[in-house]
């Protein structure tokens, strides 16, 4: 009612008949000075409050009332001194101590009462209960559900940020035959007609009545259009669960009662359009982005300024170069802005001596830029050099894009540059500089750019490079280094392994030259297959070998060799004779059938070895395993009757298998069945 006040100091609010909003003071973002922000704000949600809209943000096209005090601009902050006064004359006043910051404007219009609605409008009713003033028509840098934004309403991106804040706008974009939903970058230095569309809704032609942009209740947002905005509906985005089409879902006071599920739609401060859901992810409730309206954030002009925005790795995080002739606004803004004491621009006379400036070429590299900007576009410009020449020849001349349209070449030659860069592989980007300033380089990534007369580094640049390559000649040699280090490591820790790894029953490796004594240089013949010549041979200890010499050697190379015996039922014949048959069978064909199941051609049919120690256990069945290849060949090529010899020259039975091609590593594999 009239005469109530809220106070900073006192931590209270104006709260909504559920609790769904509050209009109060809260503090501003993560600032530790104690300086707050009058504004509506989500009430129950936990964690920082999330202001919907701000009052102390617009002038006076807004139909709202400021002083014409420099100190308190858009968005100025207050501190705990602040009051909201609902004065007797139905007037809302913010002040801050003895300043007046905004006030509504509304003594004189028979307001009576003031609400928080459900749906996030502040309305002051009169008697009649009829809305005289509402947070609504006066929207900040978030639309909710059920607001509309009407051709004389924006979005405005705030300006508390100190990178991007202030400089974007959401609003309908009035063109000579159509009408369409806009985002706009705004130069506060240039008049409106200067500044540039990056993002357009779809075209809405011959509108007709009111024409109002909506996020509906179900999580869709388009423009709907003509009388009582009944007659048609263009989505921008359109929620895939949202069966009932586009709805306005509003009144003239904006008064619902809210939707079950929070959204909001947001223009944030780098100039994104986004809207947010809150839900529960994972167990815990948060803001989910549920569409944006751009993707790429180099899409986005004047998100470095004048600079080029440089994308990273992941395609959604980006980064500031500056230019020729741009520096860096400061040491907390990473955008670019022109030094006009660097760039080439006419002299008083409107001269434009080609002696006094050079090309930089700045390769991969496009502009966003306006019809006013533009001097000229050569279509008939065939060679990209010749591009930066026309931008050199000309006074006005600041850059030069060259580039393809349908393998059309064209040649955009710019008086300004305003709103920022963008990686493109197909364009080259041509700006001109003050020949004397000899220090200017493309300080972007490693598309840098180069003068397009050839001109010599300076002695700066050469400063620079030379300790640089210098310095990266000496990380390589360490790192070749360091791999041939390595690589000797693990090779000497691999034979250190194979040398420790030699006990009873365990492979051992031998080198060609091992097997050629052995077995007196391959002398004393046993048998012959169709792979490859078995010979006898003789171990250090004594221990009577087979040495298989293979002839042609099989695609899948090595191979082990076993008997077949606001498979052949006779598997006695592989025991040792030293067991003198004490041996069960039925353990030794269990051992023999896991022993196939483990070399079978494929991979996917060998057994864990999980699997394997409950085969062996008893534990698990073994079904009769398919002959592996391996045993076809050894087979064909009679190595029964090489078994056969050796049995009778020794007393226990070895088996191994060597690759003989002198160029290649020979192995020999030695193992026995010991008792239990």
């Amino acid at each position: 009612m009239r005469g109530s006040r809220l106070a900073a100091r006192e931590n209270k609010a104006w709260v909504s008949e559920k609790g769904a909003f509050a209009f109060g003071f809260t503090p501003v973002g993560s600032s530790d000075d104690g300086l707050l922000q009058l504004g509506i704000s989500y009430y129950q949600l936990p964690g920082d409050r999330v202001v919907v809209w701000s009052p102390n943000r617009y002038g006076d096209d807004h139909d709202t009332y400021f002083l014409s005090l420099s100190k308190y601009s858009r968005d100025t902050p207050v501190t705990k001194n602040a009051v909201l006064n609902f004065d007797t004359t139905g007037n809302l006043i913010l002040t801050d101590g003895r300043a007046t910051i905004w006030a509504s404007n509304t003594s004189k219009t028979g307001v009576e009462s003031a609400v928080m609605s459900e749906s996030g409008n502040f309305i002051l009713y009169n008697a009649d209960h009829q809305p005289i003033w509402q947070s609504f028509s006066y929207p900040s840098d978030t639309l909710l559900p059920g607001q509309p934004l009407n051709v004389s309403m924006e979005l405005t991106s705030s300006k508390n940020s100190p990178h991007h804040g202030g400089y974007y706008t959401l609003k309908m974009l009035q063109e000579p035959t159509s009408l369409s939903l806009a985002l706009i970058y705004n130069l506060p230095e240039l008049v409106s007609a200067s500044n540039y569309s990056y993002w357009t809704g779809p075209d809405i032609s011959n509108a007709t009545g009111d024409v109002v942009a909506i996020l509906d209740q179900n999580g869709s947002f388009g423009v709907v259009y003509g009388p009582s905005s009944s007659n048609g509906a263009v989505y921008v985005h359109k929620n895939d669960q949202d069966n009932t089409g586009l709805l306005p879902n509003f009144n003239g006071s904006g008064s619902g009662s809210g939707s079950s599920v929070l959204r909001r739609l947001v223009l944030e401060d780098h100039g994104n359009l986004r809207l947010y859901k809150w839900e529960d992810v994972n167990g815990s409730a948060r803001w989910v982005v549920e569409w944006a309206a751009v993707s790429d954030p180099c899409d986005i002009a004047g998100v470095c300024g004048n600079g080029i925005c440089v994308l990273d790795k992941t395609k959604t995080n980006s980064s500031c170069s500056c230019l020729p002739g741009t520096v860096p606004a400061g040491p907390h803004d990473d955008r670019c802005y022109e030094n006009s004491t660097l760039t080439g621009k006419c002299d008083g006379n409107h001269k434009n001596l080609t002696s006094e400036f050079k090309i930089t070429s700045i390769q991969q590299t496009n502009y966003h830029f306006s019809d006013e900007s533009v001097i000229a576009n050569y279509s008939d410009i065939h060679l990209v050099s010749k591009c930066g020449d026309a931008c050199l020849a000309d006074c006005e001349c600041i850059a030069s894009i060259y580039g393809l349209n349908d393998e059309k070449p064209y040649c955009w030659v710019l008086r300004s540059l305003d709103f920022g860069g963008f990686q493109d592989p197909s364009s080259t980007l041509f700006v001109k500089v003050q020949a004397n300033q000899s220090g200017l380089t493309w300080s972007g990534d490693s598309r840098g750019g180069h003068s397009g007369h050839g001109a010599g580094r300076s002695a700066h640049e050469k400063a620079v490079v030379i300790p640089i390559v210098l310095g990266m000649g000496v990380l390589i040699g360490l790192l070749s280094f360091l791999l041939y280090y390595n690589v000797r490591r693990k090779r000497s820790l691999k034979r250190a392994m194979e040398s420790s790894l030699i006990f009873s029953g365990a492979p051992i490796n031998f080198s060609y030259r091992d097997l050629q004594h052995c077995t007196s240089n391959f002398s004393q013949l046993l048998g012959a297959g169709g792979f490859g010549t078995v010979y006898k041979g003789t171990l250090g200890d004594g221990t009577l070998i087979a040495v298989k010499k293979l002839q042609r050697v099989l695609p899948q190379g090595e191979k082990e060799f076993i008997t077949e015996e606001m498979m052949k039922e006779k598997p006695m014949v592989v025991v040792d004779t030293r067991l003198e048959g004490g041996v069960d069978e039925e353990e030794l064909k269990r051992a023999l059938k896991v022993a196939f199941w483990c070399i079978q051609d494929e991979v996917a049919m060998r057994p864990s070895m999980g699997e394997v120690v409950k085969m062996l256990e008893g534990t698990m069945g073994v079904n009769m395993p398919p002959i592996p290849q391996t045993v076809h060949e050894l087979v064909e090529e009679g190595l029964d009757h090489v078994y056969k010899a050796m049995r009778r020259e020794a007393e226990h039975a070895s088996s191994f298998t060597i690759n003989t091609n002198p160029s290649s590593r020979a192995t020999c594999s030695y193992s026995s069945i010991s008792p239990r």
